[in-house]
C-alpha cells in the first residue's frame, strides 16, 4: 500500500491518535476488556450470543468509520501493490502471529504499553523490529 506522504497533516494524525487512545481507555473503563482487535474477534467467536454485543459494536464502528469520514472529507489515495494471494498469505501470517503473541498491534501497542505491561512492550518491540527487517529485506535484499 502506498500512502501520499507529501500531503501529511500532523493535526489530523494527532487527532486520530487521541481518538484511538480515548476509545481504548473508554472501552477498558466501561467494559473491562482491552480494545485489541484480535481479542475482539476472539470474543465474538468464543462467547455466548448475549456477550457479543460490545465487541460486535466496536468492530462495526471500525468498519463504519471510513464511511462516516467520507461524508465530511475525502479519504487519502491508496494503492495496494500486492497480489490477492500475497494479501491472503499476509493475513494468515498476521492471524498466526496474533494468536502466537497473545494479541495484536492494537492490543499490545496501544492498550498494553499504555498500561505499562512489560509483555506488551516486548511484544511490540518484537513485531515492530521484524516488520522493519521484513520491509528492509524485501526492498533492499
Amino acid at each position: 500500500m502506498i500512502i501520499d506522504t507529501s500531503h501529511f497533516t500532523p493535526g489530523a494524525a494527532i487527532a486520530g491518535g487521541l481518538l484511538i487512545g480515548a476509545a481504548a481507555a473508554l472501552y477498558l473503563l466501561f467494559n473491562g476488556h482491552i480494545a485489541g482487535i484480535s481479542g475482539m474477534i476472539g470474543r465474538l467467536v468464543e462467547m455466548q450470543a448475549a456477550d457479543r454485543a460490545s465487541p460486535l459494536a466496536f468492530l462495526l464502528g471500525l468498519i463504519a468509520a471510513p464511511w462516516l469520514w467520507r461524508l465530511g472529507a475525502q479519504l487519502p489515495d491508496t494503492h495496494i501493490a500486492a497480489s490477492p494471494s500475497m494479501l491472503v498469505i499476509a493475513g494468515l501470517l498476521v492471524g498466526f502471529g496474533t494468536r502466537y503473541g497473545s494479541g495484536c498491534t492494537s492490543g499490545h501497542g496501544v492498550c498494553g504499553i499504555s498500561r505499562g505491561s512489560a509483555r506488551s512492550i516486548v511484544a511490540t518491540l518484537t513485531f515492530m523490529s521484524f516488520g522493519f527487517l521484513t520491509v528492509f529485506l524485501i526492498r533492499h535484499a
